[in-house]
């Protein structure tokens, strides 16, 4: 068994299943020794309930998954829930629960916590949200994730969560913090010019092979700094896709040599208000 999904509809829910029961039918399994992937998608009203009413269930039977690699809490469409209703929790149990974790992803930040931030194996961490706490930032930036490779962010903005700044994005640029780190996202922001003209030039940037600066509000501001760096020009690959640069500076980017997606072009409105891909 190489993945499974966890999900309490709405219907289930009012009919008394609950995730707690769904974890313990699972770890009864035969199979359940083999699961590398486990996804828990909505756990049942999760606007008004935390992942608390299962994580302890979780916790007490991780034995139960020796070969679990993978672990995906909050995988659920808006039609569910949206990402800004999402309620989490301090996660940082299950990360201390399973040691053999390789990939580790978060939906909806209301109420994330992971502090402190350490595993020896991870290599993928990912959280999607409307709007990435200052906190949660912070908890990132001094995290002990030695085989980390992959960090994918969503920051979103200020009225879903966010509530710093690029000062505490600026960590995260550092070289040697991560030093297995090869893919670094700092999306779906309200400040994607700022970060794109920071990471420019930033040291990080020699270790990188993909830098993914998509789903945020990029105009032509951000791009004038990457399209400048000689940085830039190592990566492997750039991904840029849903922005706000003009014609004139797709053009450019076709040009320049680089592996870049300048896809899903967007248009400020008419008072010049930009929005980033995913907020409520």
């Amino acid at each position: 068994m190489q993945e499974v999904k966890l999900t309490v509809s709405y219907d289930d829910y009012e009919n008394d299943v609950r995730m707690e029961n769904l974890i313990k039918e699972l770890a009864a399994k035969p199979e359940a020794g083999s699961l590398e992937s486990l996804i828990i998608g909505d756990w049942g009203q999760a606007y008004e309930n935390s992942p608390d009413d299962f994580m302890g269930t979780l916790i007490q039977l991780a034995p139960s998954f020796p070969s679990l690699k993978k672990l995906f809490i909050g995988d659920m469409g808006f039609e569910e829930c949206e990402v800004s209703w999402i309620i989490q929790t301090d996660l940082t149990p299950l990360l201390n629960a399973f040691p053999e974790l390789k990939s580790f992803s978060v939906k909806g930040s209301s109420g994330l916590v992971l502090e402190p931030l350490q595993h020896a194996k991870l290599e993928e961490l990912v959280i999607i949200c409307g709007g990435l706490p200052q906190e949660v930032l912070a908890s990132i930036s001094h995290a002990q994730l030695p085989e980390l490779r992959k960090l994918e962010l969503y920051l979103g903005v200020d009225d879903y969560g966010f509530d710093g700044s690029l000062e505490d994005v600026l960590p995260l640029l550092e070289q040697g913090r991560f030093p297995k780190l090869v893919y670094l996202g700092l999306k779906d922001s309200e400040i994607q010019d700022e970060i794109a003209k920071a990471v420019a030039q930033a040291p990080i940037v020699d270790q990188l092979e993909v830098l993914d600066l998509s789903q945020g509000t990029l105009s032509d501001e951000g791009a004038e700094a990457l399209l400048a760096s000689d940085k830039i020009k190592t990566l492997k690959h750039l991904d840029l896709s849903y922005h706000y640069m003009t014609d004139e500076m797709l053009i450019r980017w076709k040009r320049s040599g680089i592996s870049v997606d300048v896809s899903d072009q967007q248009e400020s409105d008419e008072d010049d208000w930009r929005y980033p891909s995913l907020t409520e």
